[in-house]
């Protein structure tokens, strides 16, 4: 796989490394930008990997209220200092991440925050529907435990806010939108928490995708 001049700018941008180093990771990974990134993070030369034991006790807590008030979000994150919290780059971050929660609904920040046994429940459900497909049922444990790995893939860009797909750019996961911001401030910046309310939540009501109808309005605010 070839790059160009702009996947190297990325990945600058991305982890904060040089320019030098960002291509020659590129090289060594044969052009994957997500390579690259874990590349240069394993090396500890990415600027999100320097920043990981540093304190952020700073931060703003945002919301979005969806029009017509269906669905509401409140998030916290953090950085190092309050500076780097009232700039507009941290603030749309923040901003973008609100509405990535209300269109998205994860349910959890990072794949390591999901519970075990909700792990274990959905791997149960993963197993009983494979042996109860005869297709699939008669094939080797290794291949089943490969689909069940890939599946698991799935479940975790669902539920997980840092594996989504941005709303704004289905190349980029939040993940790497988290990455470019620590990059962009020289700071360690933290999801910490979030919720988010959907009107009738629990209570019988007329099936509507509101997720989706979000996500439409969001597309047309990004316009």
């Amino acid at each position: 796989m070839s790059f160009t001049a702009q996947d190297v700018k990325k990945l600058r941008d991305m982890t904060g490394v040089g320019m030098m180093d960002c291509k020659k990771a590129l090289v060594e990974t044969n052009g994957d930008i997500d390579k690259a990134v874990e590349l240069l993070r394993e090396k500890g030369m990415a600027t999100a990997a320097k920043r990981a034991g540093r304190i952020a006790s700073q931060g703003i807590v945002d919301s979005y209220i969806h029009l017509g008030g269906k669905i509401g979000v409140l998030l916290e994150v953090n950085c190092e200092t309050d500076f780097v919290a009232k700039g507009d780059l941290f603030k749309t971050f923040v901003h973008d991440l609100t509405l990535q929660i209300a269109a998205g609904n994860p349910l959890y920040i990072a794949k390591e925050d999901v519970p075990e046994d909700v792990l274990e429940h959905e791997k149960h459900i993963l197993r009983a529907q494979i042996k109860n497909d005869p297709k699939l049922a008669n094939k080797p444990d290794q291949v089943i435990q490969k689909m069940i790995d890939g599946k698991m893939n799935k479940y975790y860009q669902e539920v997980c806010l840092l594996e989504q797909a941005f709303i704004k750019d289905a190349d980029k996961k939040v993940g790497d939108l988290l990455i470019e911001a620590i990059a962009k401030t020289g700071e360690k910046i933290s999801i910490r928490r979030f919720v988010r309310y959907e009107m009738g939540e629990g209570l019988e009501k007329k099936s509507c995708d509101l997720a989706l109808e979000v996500e439409e309005q969001i597309a047309k605010m990004s316009k």
